[in-house]
């Protein structure tokens, strides 16, 4: 796309008269071209090139300087590699539960982010979600997810509402459920439906919540282990503020997206 523009402002130029051939006169070319030919100083030929060699990614970029994926570009990508493939986690995870906040104003943003109540991952991501669902069933047990894939638009919106990095992804890099590689969930008790006790409830900003910080009740103690370790058996690998958040192994061969559900489903 890029050499395309590039071709087609030098052919503009040309037309009028700012390029001719080396073996012409200025005078001669503009005289071909006759007197209405406008003229164009060599810093205004300048700068349309370096608007050109520049300006596409800049107008694709967010202000925070990141550009993201946009659904034709992922659909192309998928092409060549379908493990990018963004995969419908509740029609693909037997019996899996949803309570996807951000579709809520339950949240701490206290807006409803999303549209769609909807929990995506990439391909692998999937996969290793529906193991990890067959090993907790047969203990009578199941996965409640909060959140999946994260459009690139709303880690923006959280950054500017809470900027602690510690809980939040920077807008600069984007995060790993931008990328469509990190889950957000915890576990049930499939007789009763009910969350088994943790240390905190989902996106809770305390120190509490951090995997790391001793619990002193022996059953919420408990049953953290028990999640930490039937992620990290599939691949997975708990972020250290957030006990709820587990982020896939080989999320780097992924790209940050800026895809809404809605796009997602109109294919």
């Amino acid at each position: 796309m890029r050499l395309f523009l590039f071709q087609v402002v030098l052919c503009f130029l040309s037309v009028f008269g700012v390029f001719c051939s080396p073996s012409k006169k200025r005078s001669d070319c503009l005289e071909d071209q006759g007197s209405s030919t406008p003229s164009f100083s060599l810093g205004t030929i300048v700068y349309l090139l370096i608007l050109l060699s520049t300006g596409i990614d800049v107008v694709a970029q967010s202000k925070y300087g990141l550009k993201a994926t946009t659904y034709d570009e992922y659909v192309q990508s998928v092409k060549v590699n379908p493990d990018k493939e963004l995969i419908n986690l509740e029609k693909f995870v037997p019996g899996l539960v949803l309570d996807i906040r951000y579709a809520t104003a339950d949240n701490f943003t206290g807006e409803k982010i999303y549209n769609l109540s909807r929990a995506y991952a990439r391909k692998p991501v999937a996969i290793a979600l529906k193991k990890i669902q067959a090993d907790l069933n047969s203990q009578g047990l199941g996965i409640k997810i909060f959140d999946g894939y994260r459009p690139y638009k709303a880690t923006v919106k959280f950054y500017e509402v809470y900027r602690d990095t510690t809980y939040v992804a920077s807008p600069y890099r984007g995060s790993r459920h931008n990328r469509g590689c990190a889950l957000d969930l915890t576990v049930i008790d499939l007789k009763t439906g009910q969350e088994l006790r943790m240390p905190t409830g989902f996106d809770s900003f305390k120190k509490e919540a951090w995997p790391s910080t001793p619990v002193s009740d022996p059953e919420v103690r408990k049953n953290r282990t028990l999640l930490i370790n039937a992620m990290e058996k599939h691949g997975f690998k708990v972020n250290s503020s957030e006990w709820w958040h587990y982020d896939f192994i080989g999320w780097q061969k992924f790209e940050v997206l800026d895809i809404d559900y809605e796009e997602l489903e109109k294919k």
